[in-house]
């Protein structure tokens, strides 16, 4: 179990917050004070010595991220085939030197010369758009889960971010086990990048995605669909809207979506029958 509502916002690492000066006008009457800012970095993610993205996150849990980023946009199969990983700081950001099986590597490689082989704009091109959604097998349906415990999970989650109560910046993913408990929360500046530092965290923990629910502070966008069905999680549960394209996806993997969800209410878009009647 992790630090709970106490834990000390720098305890997720020194450099993820930054004191400024500021300037506040609060009814008309303007002050001099001081305000804490969620640190935003350039994070380089770099395979068996090889460039391959740069992300803007949070300098903290960067093991967590560089795992959790592998898996779930299928880098690598299991945790077995990430043989570690090693954080460079520089100036200007982070670079994370991270060690894969050779198979998985190889694979990256093709990957990666297939992309720059490709013309046009962005997405253009039957190939392209064909690459945007993963074939995956769907989300067994495990067990079923009360909305009500979602709902306390939520309420649990929101008290142990600790950067976003000092920042008003952060978004945070959660996992909730089968008995209501909230067991794993992390932050990011950026929606995609919690996610993946609370994939890489209940990886190397050996939890059974399959037995459980992920809770999002932000908007149920399609890669956060994507990302969860690659990890066998069939509920998810978020805060704000779901996109169109989440919807269709969530229905097609099999992976149960919850959105508005609030102290009171909730709006359930696919697969209803993973929810207990209440």
């Amino acid at each position: 179990m992790e630090h709970g509502p106490g834990a000390d916002a720098l305890s997720t690492g020194a450099d993820t917050l930054k004191q400024v000066s500021v300037r506040r006008c609060r009814d008309g009457v303007v002050s001099e004070g001081q305000d804490w800012l969620a640190v935003e970095l350039p994070i380089g993610l770099e395979f068996n010595g090889i460039s391959h993205a740069v992300m803007l996150a949070s300098p903290a849990d960067l093991e967590d991220f560089a795992l959790g980023f592998s898996l779930s946009e299928g880098i690598i199969a299991t945790s077995s085939e990430f043989y570690g990983c090693e954080i460079e700081q520089r100036d200007d950001g982070r670079l994370v030197h991270v060690e894969i099986a050779s198979e998985r590597f190889m694979a990256l490689k093709q990957r990666r010369r297939n992309l720059a082989g490709r013309t046009g704009c962005g997405l253009c091109g039957t190939e392209a758009l064909e690459q945007v959604a993963r074939e995956l097998a769907p989300v067994p349906h495990a067990h079923a889960i009360a909305p009500s415990v979602l709902v306390a999970g939520m309420r649990a989650m929101q008290l142990r971010q600790p950067l976003q109560h000092h920042s008003g910046a952060t978004h945070a993913a959660a996992w909730i086990d089968e008995s209501g408990q909230v067991t794993c929360v992390r932050e990011d500046v950026g929606r995609h990048n919690a996610l993946d530092k609370l994939i890489g965290a209940l990886a190397k923990q050996k939890t059974d995605f399959s037995r459980g629910a992920l809770l999002l502070t932000s908007r149920a966008s399609y890669e956060m669909v994507q990302k969860a069905a690659t990890m066998g999680i069939g509920t998810i549960a978020a805060i704000s809207a779901p996109t169109s394209f989440a919807v269709e996806l969530a229905d097609r993997y099999g992976v149960a979506l919850i959105g508005f969800m609030r102290d009171t209410s909730y709006v359930v878009y696919t697969h209803s029958e993973r929810f207990k009647a209440e």
